[in-house]
């Protein structure tokens, strides 16, 4: 039997309906806003606050910098001018630089990030907005956790909304350098290496993207799975996008992961809920059919666009999914004047999903 999904209905927005929500919501006058958003150097990390701005002044920003070891220079410049640009906007703002290895390369990112957040105050605040725009998984995922359970705990009047600007080009730009350790995102263990699912059937839902071949196969490695069902945008607005994925990633399709074609899931590129709901009808439908045998476990990877990526977190959150990824050691940047024009452009939008607060309150 398929379960009641948690957000379903879920109040979220795209391209010209964000727009509209910002200009009717953020400008009623009892807004008081705390807008956290990553402060490095990718060219969307100050697009969101530039344009909750324009209905409101009523925010105080928490930027959240990674630092990661030896960073390239020309990208520590970016993330400067990037800090600069939030300062000329935001005089209330908290610019708290967070760590995501340790000494020994042990990745602490992510309770990091939980510690920090712990200590800033709500006091006073209607509305937390992320942008995770320009925030890596291993921070955004534990971030949004503790906020949401934050909420619930002490039962504040507070709503919690995430943005992000999709930008296709611009991600393809972006290539994580790949780090040695594989692990669970903090918070996203499931009943990752538990006893009682030490012989469930393991199912693993990577995220393909242009750049992530090794990272993806490390973490293949470190699941061993028993099955892989790739995910691929489509529709999208390349509409052969996910063929080109295909090609690029067939040695791995066909040899290294053996998957059937019926297994690759097709998730809309601009459409989180669209891959939310396919992968717990997934959950629900192996269930029943493992229960005897084992369980089934299903494990995700988003390592693609931060729009699916926003499906896996939800899907995650509501059955307790283990999240496996591999946190990049750095980042190269090969910025094209097509992705920058794009994200410069007055077409530029954001994507919204309401996660918690008013909208759910009779639910």
């Amino acid at each position: 039997m398929l379960r009641k999904l948690k957000w379903d209905p879920c109040v979220w927005h795209r391209e010209q309906e964000t727009d509209v929500f910002i200009n009717e919501y953020f400008s009623c006058k009892n807004r008081r806003v705390l807008l956290i958003a990553g402060a490095g150097f990718d060219p969307r990390a100050t697009a969101f606050c530039q344009r909750l701005l324009s209905v409101t002044s009523s925010v105080r920003a928490y930027l959240i910098q990674e630092e990661r070891p030896d960073p390239v220079n020309a990208l520590i410049v970016r993330a400067n001018n990037n800090i600069i640009e939030f300062k000329k906007h935001i005089p209330d703002l908290k610019l708290e630089p967070i760590d995501i290895f340790d000494k020994d390369n042990a990745v602490i990112g992510g309770r990091n990030i939980v510690k920090a957040i712990s200590q800033q105050s709500l006091d006073g605040i209607s509305d937390v907005v992320v942008d995770i725009s320009a925030m890596s998984i291993g921070i955004c995922f534990p971030l949004i956790r503790y906020l949401i359970e934050r909420i619930a705990k002490t039962a504040l009047p507070i709503n919690l909304h995430l943005f992000v600007m999709p930008n296709a080009k611009l991600d393809e730009s972006i290539i994580p350098i790949a780090g040695d350790t594989v692990g669970c995102v903090h918070g996203f263990r499931g009943k990752w290496a538990l006893d009682e699912s030490a012989n469930s059937a393991k199912l693993w839902l990577p995220q393909l993207a242009f750049g992530r071949r090794q990272t993806l196969q490390r973490i293949y490695d470190f699941v061993a799975p028993d099955d892989t069902c790739p995910i691929l945008p489509f529709p999208s607005t390349r509409p052969r996008l996910g063929d080109e994925l295909g090609e690029h990633y067939l040695t791995e399709l066909e040899s290294t992961w053996e998957v059937d074609p019926r297994n690759v899931i097709y998730a809309a590129e601009d459409d989180p809920l669209d891959l939310y709901r396919t992968v717990l009808r997934i959950d629900d439908l192996r269930r029943p059919v493992f229960e005897d045998f084992g369980g089934s476990q299903l494990v995700l990877s988003p390592t693609g666009s931060k729009i699916l990526a926003l499906g896996a977190l939800m899907a995650a959150l509501e059955r307790e999914l283990p999240v496996v990824y591999l946190e990049a050691i750095g980042y190269e940047y090969k910025a094209t004047t097509s992705a920058v024009n794009q994200q410069n452009s007055s077409d530029a939008k954001f994507s919204h999903i309401w996660l918690a607060g008013d909208a759910y309150s009779n639910g």
